[in-house]
């Protein structure tokens, strides 16, 4: 071999044993063969991205999962993707599940366990069948959580013969049938003879069956090689062979122990409560978020103890695979060190240290998390001789033991190979078995079989109310909200443009810095409402009349809030004015990308019947939160089942065409649009941010009771009110008109924006905010580059360019425009898109 040539790690087995690895170009980099200690198969394929047995760039090993995700989310498309679910498989794969998740970006996550739980019911198993040890537990927190029909995502490391896979796809069918199964492994190694056997499954059972994988390749085995490999294995473990009392450390070969061992610090990360360590019980894009905001703290706890280590390796414990992970990816960001990330594991596997073997070393260590098989071996490899500064040992609170901690323990046997080793612990998540609807039978029911009303999580709150939470009459609307008030949400506008189009954060993470009109701006809103309150009165009337003749004789009204709670409130008054009926009205968050509050739907569902709920907005734009409700609605009753909920949205303005039920489709000045908190009974936008909604709370939003003295919410309400009786008739005749034509939506919104989205090579429709209600949320809230204006549009738009021209930007008359007006949000997403005076900056 030539000096400082590679040397593929599955030369040392090809050349024993005879084995021959063949397939894509790279599949050699992605693998490498050892041997292990198994009667079933000689040969470990051993993959050097997986990060268990081979340390590998924290980053590495995340991306090689979520890019798989990323493949699948494509495959399905984003509306199969919210209802499908994730399954992973222990141990091996817990953490590349999870990896897969994170870029399918909307399913939940479970994976098998070999740990069972008190308390906690099967809902399902399985058997591995080359493995050496067998045993696969289903323990989902929510036995609804397989019984959905979406998509079934099954993630393993490698597909090879295909059994264990094909198998926990006949056991879960029976249980949980459905249409679609999608396997995803790093490497497809199957043969030719059992890439047929894929295609004859699906047809089995009646469903189809995808494959995704990074690569593909095969294993080439001489006929003895099980006897060869097994004789193999006797005579190197001979030649390193030593006592089995275990009363002094084992050496590993290609490793020597320091002369004076290092020290092992414990480290408080701070996990969050709300938080489970991995997909034992299940873990919900919700649980990810939460995870993804608390990672930067704890992290810094963990980097401040390493000093100067110039590498560090974060090793995972067994399953517990994504968390030590997520970890030592924060670190890899927060210091100058290498950082590496592995696992220990149940597998015995021999160690040869030859730079042509994929397994150089092996520690050996006592179980210490009490295992349900009875006490054995457990292993860390390519650890030793490593040349680690400081190793991170992550455990689930489960595994901190005495064992861990004694003298031939896992923390004893890394010190022996670096100065510095820190123990974090994160809390063992155990499900509440005592929660309403918990309890999982054997064969749990399907979605279509569940109860007709959920129960509601018992820690739900009653809704918020003024005057402890807004500045409404307390009868005029109930808040689905928890209630943030005392925390600091508002960033300036131009970091959370910055962070939300880099991707680096959401707009829903943080709020804007409230806008304080000037008394210009004041008076402009004062003259606004006096000459569009007829105009305002007249399409309450419309929408609220073509409600209670089409949707329900008693509608619930649900907010959208908070641009859509002045717009419910007046419906409610129409109805109690006009109608004498006394609707019940609430509030509730949706957010775009994350959908609507699933807890505030179940709240909902157990004080009213589903079908009696009519959704309101304030107006459509091109129609994005429209398709966002009625694609969360959809993955909530895929989850929930019981009676669903109606996904159409009743609107007071329908500029875009995107609903059947609206008051009008004039884009016009809705003076409530003009505001922010102060025409919303001093609310603020709301906010879904993982730190601080746990997954049993409602959205939160923030009271701006030091606003009081701004406050113009019920004069808006009272304006328009007042104009009630004058418009009565039109109402009547507007209405009977209505409930005859054809009101199907066009969509020409979406069809607008998606052409200016090009023709001014924005290409991005979330950057274009269409019609006079969006336009100014985009000069009060966000980055603006231009406005345009269609020709001769009049007093309508006196607001918008008076906010324009305080924050320098340009106004642009368009004569083929469809509608009043159109903001762009400026394309360059950083703080360079605006001067040092605020002002816009033109985008080259």
């Amino acid at each position: 071999m030539k000096r400082g040539e590679v040397v593929w790690s599955g030369t040392w087995v090809a050349q024993r044993l005879g084995v021959e690895l063949v397939g894509d170009e790279e599949i050699s980099g992605l693998l490498g063969l050892a041997l292990r200690r198994n009667p079933k198969r000689a040969h470990l394929l051993v993959s050097n991205v997986l990060g268990k047995h081979v340390p590998q760039s924290p980053a590495v090993v995340w991306r090689a999962g979520y890019d798989l995700g990323l493949r699948v989310r494509e495959l399905l498309g984003d509306n199969a993707a919210r209802r499908a679910v994730v399954l992973g498989y222990a141990e091996t794969a817990t953490g590349l599940g999870h990896s897969v998740a994170d870029g399918l970006g909307l399913a939940p996550y479970l994976h098998s366990t070999r740990r069972p739980v008190d308390g906690v019911a099967r809902a399902g198993g399985f058997e591995e069948s080359h493995s050496h040890a067998t045993s696969h537990l289903l323990l989902p927190e929510d036995p609804r959580l397989l019984a959905g029909d979406g998509a079934l995502v099954l993630v393993d490391d490698e597909f090879s013969t295909g059994n264990t896979v094909l198998n926990t796809i006949r056991a879960l069918h029976e249980r949980y049938p459905r249409e679609h199964y999608v396997i995803v492994a790093l490497v497809d190694m199957r043969s030719p003879d059992d890439r047929d056997r894929l295609a004859d499954f699906a047809r089995e059972i009646g469903a189809r069956v995808d494959l995704v994988a990074s690569a593909s390749g095969t294993v080439k085995l001489p006929d003895d090689v099980l006897a060869k490999g097994q004789a193999l294995v006797a005579h190197h473990e001979s030649l390193a062979e030593v006592p089995t009392a275990h009363t002094e450390p084992r050496s590993e070969p290609g490793s020597e122990s320091r002369a004076e061992p290092g020290s092992v610090t414990r480290v408080d990360l701070g996990w969050p409560a709300s938080v489970p360590d991995g997909g034992r019980h299940g873990f919900t894009p919700e649980h990810r978020a939460a995870l993804d905001a608390a990672l930067p703290a704890m992290a810094a706890r963990l980097v401040a103890p390493l000093g100067d280590a110039r590498r560090v390796l974060v090793l995972g414990f067994e399953e517990l695979m994504y968390a030590p992970l997520a970890l030592a990816r924060e670190v890899e960001k927060g210091t100058q060190a290498q950082v590496r990330y592995s696992t220990t594991t149940r597998s015995p596997v021999l160690a040869v240290d030859d730079p042509g073997y994929a397994i150089r070393t092996r520690l050996v260590f006592p179980a210490h998390d009490d295992p349900a098989d009875g006490p054995g071996e457990r292993y860390a490899y390519n650890v030793a001789g490593g040349d680690f500064d400081a190793i991170v040992a992550v455990v689930d609170s489960t595994a901190d033991t005495p064992q861990l901690h004694a003298p031939d323990g896992l923390l004893a046997r890394l010190a022996e190979h670096t100065p510095r080793v820190l123990l974090a612990v994160v809390p063992s998540y155990v499900p509440d078995r005592a929660a309403p609807g918990r309890a999982a039978p054997e064969r749990a029911t399907p979605a279509k079989a569940a109860p007709e009303r959920p129960l509601v999580p018992p820690t739900l709150p009653e809704p918020l109310r003024g005057p402890a939470f807004s500045s409404y009459a307390p009868d005029e609307v109930g808040w689905l909200l928890q209630d943030l008030s005392d925390v600091e949400l508002e960033a300036p506008t131009e970091e959370r443009e910055e962070a939300i189009q880099g991707g680096g954060a959401h707009y829903a993470e943080s709020l804007p810095v409230e806008y304080q009109p000037s008394a210009e701006y004041q008076a402009l809103f004062q003259s606004a409402l006096e000459v569009s309150a007829a105009r305002i009165a007249q399409a309450v009337g419309v929408v609220t009349e073509t409600v209670l003749a089409e949707r329900s004789p008693r509608p619930v009204l649900v907010s959208l809030a908070r641009a859509g709670t002045p717009v419910g409130v007046l419906m409610r008054r129409w109805a109690q004015a006009r109608r004498g009926l006394d609707l019940p009205h609430y509030a509730v968050s949706i957010v775009r990308g994350r959908g609507i509050d699933a807890n505030a739907l179940r709240w909902l569902a157990a004080h009213h019947d589903p079908a009696d709920v009519v959704f309101v907005d304030g107006w459509t734009g091109k129609g994005a939160i429209t398709r966002e409700l009625a694609e969360a609605l959809e993955a909530h009753q895929q989850n929930e089942g019981g009676p669903g909920f109606d996904p159409e949205i009743a609107v007071l303005a329908d500029p875009g065409s995107c609903v059947r039920t609206y008051g009008t489709r004039e884009d016009f000045l809705i003076p409530s649009a003009c505001l922010n908190s102060t025409v919303s009974g001093l609310i603020s936008r709301t906010v879904l941010r993982a730190d601080l909604v746990g997954p049993n709370d409602f959205h939160g939003g923030k009271f701006y009771r030091e606003l009081a003295e701004a406050d113009v919410s019920t004069h808006f309400l009272d304006t328009v009110e007042a104009r009630f009786d004058e418009v009565a008739d039109a109402v009547d005749a507007q209405v009977k008109e209505m409930l005859s034509a054809d009101r199907a939506p066009t969509w020409e919104g979406w069809a607008a924006v998606e052409r200016i989205s090009e023709e001014y090579e924005i290409h991005d429709v979330n950057l274009v905010k269409p019609g006079v209600g969006e336009t100014t949320r985009v000069l009060l809230r966000r980055v603006p580059w231009k406005i345009l204006a269609r020709t001769g549009a009049g007093a309508d738009l006196d607001h918008v360019r008076l906010l324009a021209e305080q924050r320098g930007v340009p106004v642009e008359e368009v004569a083929e425009l469809p509608y009043t007006c159109v903001g762009l949000i400026h394309p360059k997403y950083t703080r360079g898109a605006t001067g040092a005076d605020g002002k816009a900056v033109g985008a080259k």
